[in-house]
């Protein structure tokens, strides 16, 4: 083990993130080392979950330091492809702790269903658990983006989305995942859980109903 993975073996971040993914892949939100997960460690840089990843056996040694700036790493490894999504978020939003990308198969399939570029949850209680919701009546919008193998050029589109309007700490890569956010680790995995609960109940509702 280099030093480098030594320290990641003592950083209380680490460890955090890694039980958070093992609590991610028992809900099967994460299958065949799919997903990936981050969490800022300093004002310029962050942990990520290194590439080919079985999610419900990550250790601290499975984390690399990533630049925001550079994406560059030093570390044996390979970081995430997505990652430049995640150094995208953190750039951002300074106030960001920890990203987290799931494969669950609600969210992947509703966000094949979705034709719009956003779709907008209203009625559920459950919104609540996103910070800044204060009723089941208040509109969520959450965003829908078109996949593409250029990570770059999806950061990019995220950055300009979360420039013009405000995002509920997360959004769908349309045939993908969820991205979520949060201020705190313990917030973002609340939002991670409130968006897959949200996703959920309105497929299970369309399949009844239909799209509306």
């Amino acid at each position: 083990m280099n030093n480098l993975a030594q320290v990641h073996q003592l950083n209380p971040y680490a460890i955090q993130l890694c039980a958070t993914g093992r609590w991610i892949a028992q809900r099967h939100w994460v299958p065949a080392t799919g997903g990936n997960f981050s969490i800022r460690s300093s004002a310029q840089s962050c942990l990520v979950t290194a590439s080919g990843k079985d999610k419900g056996e990550l250790s601290p040694a499975d984390l690399l330091q990533v630049d925001f700036d550079e994406i560059s790493f030093s570390c044996q490894g390979k970081p995430s492809a997505e990652t430049a999504l995640h150094c995208a978020l953190y750039r951002h939003y300074p106030d960001a702790k920890a990203v987290l990308h799931t494969h669950s198969v609600q969210a992947t399939v509703f966000s094949r269903l979705i034709s719009q570029p956003q779709y907008c949850f209203d009625g559920y209680e459950m919104q609540k658990a996103i910070q800044g919701i204060q009723s089941h009546q208040q509109a969520l919008l959450l965003p829908v983006l078109d996949n593409t193998q250029d990570m770059a050029a999806l950061a990019a589109k995220v950055t300009q989305l979360a420039g013009t309007q405000t995002l509920p700490y997360a959004f769908l890569v349309r045939g993908h995942g969820l991205y979520v956010w949060g201020d705190s680790l313990e917030q973002c995995k609340r939002h991670l859980e409130a968006w897959e609960f949200l996703i959920a109940c309105e497929l299970e509702r369309i399949k009844i109903c239909g799209l509306v």
